[in-house]
């Protein structure tokens, strides 16, 4: 919880923050700003975990922390996953350390305190034969999939789920994510604030020069400002070829016009979007040569399906080809730390080194976030100046940025 005094400050903070302008210094280098992020934002919404391919068998399991608070996320006996807040009933003592692993039992390191699989305290030796079993199992948090995404909420009573849930479910279905199974994983640890991350996902402003990859297979690089009559006679063409073959399939186009998909929308608090956006000519997949490297993902029958893209704030942001299909998580590491995970998926049956290569699908991707790393490094070594002051957002270019700003700042009032 705030002070007076903080509270005053942060309302200070947001009341001098111009309308279209980046964020004043002080969302950047205060950490009581960062101490309340925690609270007012990662503790209170969904938050994206990982993939259910992640823990197939009952006992798999994985540990997601935010700030001090840690869960286990782990497969139970009827295939069910539970959250479970990471410590133990008894003296509170972390029970797993691991990032992930199979446990038959959840066992105390302390006093050897002992959980099933559900939660439900089976063994605490050396207590009173008295004790309520059922009334010490680990306590639960909210945890929800969708399209074999895996969500939880540190809330006691979290927000609705369901309108994300179609949202997200309608157009990822046919990706088949939930039969998928994983290729990659790279962990980072970005020397930047998480909201310079996501600042920096929300436009394409600097792709033209920093992302010569990315913009040879996609058209969200051109806006009102710079796409010519030909630009957006190849754009319209693209998406009415794409929309005559997909139709047949049950896929459609829903990004239509120059720049990228609008999101988030500030006014309504809406923290998900899923689209599907037509390729470039000649490109059925996001790799260095646009051509499918690995076995048809899901449903697909047919290469051409253009990209699945899904976003959720406060922490993921997800592209899927024809072939293979990349998460990324975000999780705040400290004021001016971001740990980020990038996770590569395949087909469940595609074998590597027969099926594909890490080296056609991966290159893509990791080129395109790593440089997207080093730039949100610099820009937050420019925003911890003494001298920064607050510009102006490109109308053009960066009207998701301001939309993440205000909707950001809203989550603070």
């Amino acid at each position: 919880m705030l002070t007076a005094q903080e509270k005053k400050h942060l309302a200070t903070l947001i009341a001098s923050r111009p309308p279209n302008h980046s964020l004043p210094g002080g969302f950047y280098s205060e950490e009581f700003v960062y101490r309340y992020e925690l609270e007012a934002i990662w503790r209170r919404g969904w938050l994206f975990v990982g993939h259910t391919c992640e823990i197939p068998q009952p006992g798999d399991y994985v540990t997601f922390a935010v700030g001090d608070d840690s869960l286990i996320v782990i497969r139970g006996d009827d295939g069910k996953i539970n959250a479970l807040w990471n410590f133990c009933r008894h003296r509170g003592t972390q029970l797993c350390d691991a990032a992930s692993g199979r446990a038959g039992r959840l066992v105390c390191p302390y006093h050897q305190w002992t959980y099933a699989r559900d939660g439900s305290l089976v063994s605490c030796r050396g207590m009173h034969e008295d004790i309520r079993k059922e009334e010490l199992g680990l306590l639960p948090a909210a945890v929800r999939q969708v399209a074999g995404l895996i969500y939880v909420s540190l809330a006691e009573n979290p927000p609705d789920f369901d309108a994300a849930y179609e949202v997200i479910d309608c157009v990822a279905r046919p990706q088949g994510l939930e039969r998928a199974k994983v290729a990659k994983i790279v962990d980072y640890e970005v020397a930047a604030n998480w909201k310079i991350v996501w600042e920096n996902n929300r436009e394409c402003y600097h792709c033209n020069v920093n992302h010569p990859q990315y913009i040879k297979a996609n058209f969200d690089h051109y806006n009102a400002d710079d796409a010519s009559e030909r630009i957006k006679e190849r754009i319209a063409a693209q998406v009415a070829r794409s929309e005559a073959k997909w139709a047949a399939a049950g896929l459609a186009v829903s990004h239509h016009h120059t720049g990228m998909v609008q999101f988030p929308d500030a006014e309504r608090n809406c923290w998900y979007a899923a689209n599907r956006t037509a390729l470039v000519e000649g490109y059925v997949s996001e790799t260095m040569t646009g051509q499918q490297v690995a076995p048809l993902m899901g449903d697909y029958t047919d290469a051409d399906v253009g990209t699945m893209r899904i976003r959720t704030l406060p922490n993921m942001w997800h592209h899927a080809s024809c072939d293979h299909a990349v998460s990324t998580r975000l999780l705040p590491a400290g004021l001016h730390r971001t740990a980020v995970r990038v996770t590569w998926l395949v087909h469940e049956d595609a074998v590597e080194g027969r099926d594909y290569q890490l080296q056609d699908i991966m290159p893509f991707w990791q080129l395109t976030s790593e440089q997207d790393w080093e730039l949100c490094v610099h820009a937050q070594r420019g925003v911890s100046s003494s001298r920064y002051i607050p510009g102006p957002l490109s109308t053009y270019k960066e009207y998701n940025v301001d939309a993440f700003l205000r909707w950001y700042l809203h989550q603070l009032k």
